[in-house]
């Protein structure tokens, strides 16, 4: 209701009491369709500033204003010096106007997205605001009242359809009448109902900024949750601006990030599954070294200029058909074979190299939703942009960057710290409550982290990989056996002031293993 005409009554009296006497001292604009007028007498001083977007539209009243320095602009310089007479608001119109001496008026058309400002003399329009609204210098800020029937009569001819009678009420007022039971009721009922609430929209106790159907809304009626009461219409302004615009800030900008880190999860995600089906698809085929042997070890059996022949294939223990080249050698063919499989065995370490970096930016990127999901406030928010920038930068900065191993087992990802600092930043910012931590007991090491999955159990299989690497990243590498401690991450801490990678472990259970790389290539 901040633009409603029964709240923009109420501004244009209390401006009234305020501006009446005030000269004009300046009118600038330092940001696109903002405007800010400011107003003096003696010491005292108000602002207005008007912001006219077409995505939000207020009007607000600081006491004072601090002008950059920079990409400012004067605008309306033939008003400056004069005093306003009146403020005046339009019968039944989201409008009103100033009445400046000189002959001048200063016109406020706060119609949602089409809301403009529009400077007169002497009756004709010299200056628009907004000049993408040409047709506003056709307005005549003495003939904008709107007259209404707003009777009995007229009500009962409508059949206490509201647009009807009272179309500048809007959606608030409705709803209002709404949860009274307006539909159900009789007509006359109707009429008490609309007449109780005309009384509270006329002369309101209170402004409220409420939320309704999950909006921040400005409010003349107590309807939803109200989250601020205030008795002047001017500070009732100011908070409903500044709590909409930071609320929309901040959820404009938790969605753009979380798009962000879901569509780069996204497509690493995808890059992974290519590359692994391209694993696959070459562990599985017939290498061309064998097939190549297979050639080597029968080249007196294969006739000259041969396009085909059958031989023993001792790999598969059974007879297989080869194609060859009639130009060619069988010698120069296994050769040739010797040479792709060489590119093959590069192919499928590029590949592997792949995988393993790709699931190292996976587990980076989910980290980064699971912090962003926890984020509450601007404040929090603020913080997190921070810390990961180098996630939600441009091309050139999206390259991640990983300061621990990784490990996968039966589709738990394991993570291991490299040094003291990098593992504070895998317990501290890359490990959940959820989340397994493991470290060898009582000797310096890697932190190890088994990423929890919702619903799933770790199977001891995966408990003891982890185990192994917590020893065999440890000072026990060289025993033959080593007593790891495992426990969630909630009984982690880390207390204050405490030496890098140092933490207290308030809960733990122990496991003995080999200390080993299970996943070291043979």
């Amino acid at each position: 209701m901040h633009l409603n005409f029964y709240f923009l009554r109420q501004l244009a009296q209390a401006l009234k009491t305020k501006l009446v006497g005030m000269q004009v001292v300046t009118a600038f604009s330092q940001n696109k369709a903002e405007l800010i007028l400011g107003f003096a007498r003696g010491e005292e001083e108000l602002y207005i500033r008007a912001q006219l977007g077409p995505h939000f539209t207020s009007l607000s009243f600081p006491t004072e204003f601090k002008r950059a320095r920079a990409n400012t602009i004067e605008l309306l310089q033939e008003m400056q010096g004069q005093t306003v007479e009146d403020v005046v608001q339009h019968q039944n119109e989201r409008s009103f106007y100033f009445i400046l001496t000189g002959g001048y008026l200063l016109l406020f058309k706060m119609f949602g997205n089409r809301s403009n400002i529009v400077l007169y003399q002497n009756g004709e329009a010299i200056k628009l605001f907004l000049k993408k609204f040409p047709a506003d210098a056709g307005l005549d800020p003495l003939q904008m009242d709107r007259p209404l029937q707003q009777n009995f009569a007229a009500f009962a001819a409508a059949e206490g359809n509201l647009r009807k009678v009272y179309p500048t009420f809007g959606d608030v007022p409705a709803l209002y009448l709404e949860e009274r039971g307006y539909s159900q009721a009789a007509l006359e009922e109707k009429w008490e109902l609309v007449q109780s609430m005309l009384d509270v929209l006329e002369a309101p106790e209170a402004y409220y900024i409420i939320r309704l159907q999950d909006k921040l809304r400005l409010s003349l009626l107590p309807l939803g949750e109200v989250v601020y009461t205030f008795q002047d219409p001017l500070e009732a302004a100011n908070q409903y601006t500044r709590l909409y615009l930071s609320e929309t800030g901040f959820r404009r900008q938790y969605e753009q990030a979380k798009q962000q880190l879901e569509r780069k999860v996204h497509v690493t995600k995808t890059v992974m599954e290519q590359s692994e089906e391209k694993l696959q698809e070459l562990r599985h085929n017939r290498s061309y070294s064998q097939t190549a042997d297979v050639i080597m070890a029968n080249l007196t059996n294969i006739p000259p200029r041969a396009t085909e022949v059958e031989l023993y294939d001792f790999y598969t223990d059974q007879n297989r058909r080869y194609t060859l080249k009639q130009n060619e050698t069988p010698q120069k063919y296994a050769e040739r074979l010797y040479r792709k499989a060489k590119n093959q065995h590069l192919e499928v370490k590029q590949l592997e190299e792949k995988v393993e970096r790709k699931l190292e930016e996976l587990i980076v990127l989910e980290d980064a939703l699971q912090a962003l999901s926890e984020v509450e406030n601007y404040k929090q928010l603020k913080v997190f942009l921070k810390e990961y920038n180098h996630l939600l930068g441009s091309k050139q900065q999206e390259q991640v960057q990983i300061p621990f191993r990784v490990f996968e087992s039966e589709g738990f990802k394991i993570l291991v710290g490299k040094s003291s600092q990098n593992n504070d930043e895998l317990t501290q910012r890359h490990t959940y409550k959820e989340d397994m931590w493991l470290h060898a007991k009582d000797v310096s090491g890697s932190h190890v982290v088994i990423k929890y999955q919702a619903g799933k159990t770790i199977p001891n299989t995966v408990l003891e990989k982890a185990a192994q690497l917590a020893a065999y990243y440890s000072k026990r590498k060289t025993d033959s056996l080593c007593p790891v401690i495992y426990t969630p991450k909630k009984w982690v801490r880390k207390p204050k002031g405490a030496p890098a990678g140092a933490v207290v472990v308030e809960r733990e259970k122990v496991l003995l293993v080999k200390p080993e790389n299970p996943f070291a290539k043979v």
